[in-house]
């Protein structure tokens, strides 16, 4: 019974959140109640939560200084330099700003913190995509199919729990592994090209007037681009040398670079979008909340937080409090000013907060009413003897979605050593057991139980559900690449 309720809690759950039935938050909270209790959860429910929503504090904490910050970052105009730079290079091709944000991802996930990857990454495109009227829902769907297949280095965390619980060394693990993150990169940029090229298509169809997608891709290599439109061109990118009858804008500077700056300069298409929180205040270079003078402060401030983040000699919540606090009192040294900055960020810290905690009630439910377990438990029984050869295989497809409706610990250090041990009688070594056991993080690391995600999504406010739709088959593509790849190089064998 625990075993068909935990997976139709599951299921129940994704419908509700990808046809938006519910919000998350909402889902997060009543799917479970209601199921909890259905499983003899009792009163005891109301323990079970808050044994779970301990853990998820810190987190709590985590997330709401580094919006503060990053959010008062992005005010004063630290990534404004950096917005300009991308834009210069990628000009305003859509393909090359979706590839761009891939490997952006994917090398800022090489620190191994996917808060931080999101965080970086929202921070320095999200404007772009918002300027270029790009959907925000493909920033994330790329940045979570980058840093998913970057979390089995071996400081991501999985790698090492894969290596711990069946007592190898790590670097048996992920050496081997090295091809198949390879390849699974390169289905990241892949995908990435693609959408890019989906979103150059939907431009060029809803919007050419404003942001002069041009109508051949030929255009975007030539760097003859007729975003002219933007600074007061015509739709068909012929703007005036000197100017229309109506007093319009000047001429048009056609290359790449000067169709870069005029994006930038165009903020008044954009009026939809202000107002408060962290996706809109990077919109307007004319905002009061500018402090030039402060940059190389700024800089500085945020190099040495990024720094000791790295180093990890300070729990993270208090290094971002700490940093919130001195940009706030320099950047705004009158109380005023600095109240107005955090309830400029409150929509987006409610929205991030709300859901972690939300999540503990999922969380809490799975593991005190033991449903977790049994599921575990049941899938290892199922599996059939003649299969026995192909546990690291069949591990290799079942991580796909047992770590996104668990967490790490629970399948590495419940499920795994379980699955290993049969496997062992199959002549299925441990190594080859952790290898394919960690496959299937580019698909967890999607999974609503995973506090950077819901980062991820609040500062980007983008739906989860939108979210999901566009990125788990996606995932599981890479998953299965990076499996196959292990397999057809020996790293994950059969017995």
């Amino acid at each position: 019974m625990l075993v068909i309720l935990g997976f139709a809690m599951i299921a129940v759950f994704m419908v509700l959140i990808m046809t938006k039935k519910l919000t998350p938050v909402l889902a997060l909270i009543i799917v479970p109640t209601v199921f909890g209790l259905f499983a003899g959860a009792g009163l005891g429910i109301g323990d079970m939560v808050m044994d779970s929503m301990k853990s998820m504090t810190s987190t709590a904490a985590l997330l709401m200084f580094a919006i503060i910050y990053f959010g008062l970052m992005i005010d004063v105009g630290l990534f404004d330099p950096l917005v300009k730079f991308i834009l210069r290079k990628l000009g305003n091709d859509p393909a090359k700003v979706v590839l761009g944000t891939a490997i952006l991802a994917a090398a800022v996930s090489l620190d191994g913190d996917g808060s931080t990857t999101f965080i970086l990454t929202t921070a320095a495109m999200l404007p772009v995509y918002l300027r270029l009227k790009m959907s925000p829902v493909v920033l994330t769907c790329v940045a979570g199919l980058a840093n998913g297949t970057m979390n089995i280095l071996p400081w991501g965390g999985p790698t090492a729990r894969a290596a711990t619980a069946l007592k190898i060394d790590v670097n048996d693990v992920f050496v081997p592994m090295i091809p198949s993150l390879v390849a699974g990169l390169v289905v990241v940029f892949a995908f990435s090209w693609l959408l890019g090229l989906q979103e150059r298509n939907r431009l060029r169809a809803t919007a050419p007037e404003i942001w002069g997608v041009p109508d051949t891709a030929a255009e975007f290599d030539g760097g003859t681009s007729t975003g002219g439109s933007l600074a007061g061109g015509t739709a068909s990118g012929t703007g005036r040398k000197g100017g229309n009858p109506g007093g319009a804008a000047p001429a048009v500077d056609r290359s790449p670079a000067g169709t870069s700056v005029a994006v930038l300069e165009h903020t008044d298409s954009l009026a939809e979008d202000s107002g408060t929180g962290l996706a809109d205040t990077a919109l307007d270079p004319n905002r009061s909340t500018l402090r030039p003078k402060l940059f190389w402060f700024n800089l500085a401030l945020t190099v040495a937080v990024m720094v000791v983040l790295v180093a990890n000699v300070i729990p993270l919540p208090f290094v971002f409090m700490v940093g919130a606090a001195i940009a706030l009192l320099v950047n705004f040294p009158r109380v005023k000013d600095q109240g107005a900055q955090l309830i400029a960020h409150a929509p987006s810290i409610v929205a991030v907060v709300s859901m972690v905690m939300a999540a503990a009630v999922l969380t809490g439910v799975l593991k005190g009413t033991g449903m977790v377990g049994a599921m575990s438990a049941w899938l290892v029984q199922i599996i059939p003897s003649s299969m026995g050869p192909f546990m690291a295989v069949l591990t290799g497809v079942l991580s796909i979605p047992m770590t996104f409706f668990m967490s790490n610990d629970a399948f590495y250090f419940g499920v795994l050593p379980v699955l290993s041990e049969t496997a062992a009688h199959y002549g299925v070594g441990a190594a080859d057991m952790a290898r394919a056991s960690i496959t299937g993080q580019p698909f967890h690391l999607q999974s609503p139980l995973v506090p950077a995600i819901l980062l991820l999504v609040s500062l980007a406010k983008v739906d989860l559900g939108d979210h999901h739709k566009k990125v788990l088959w996606r995932t599981a593509v890479i998953s299965l690449v990076m499996l196959g790849v292990g397999m057809l190089t020996g790293a994950i064998g059969i017995g």
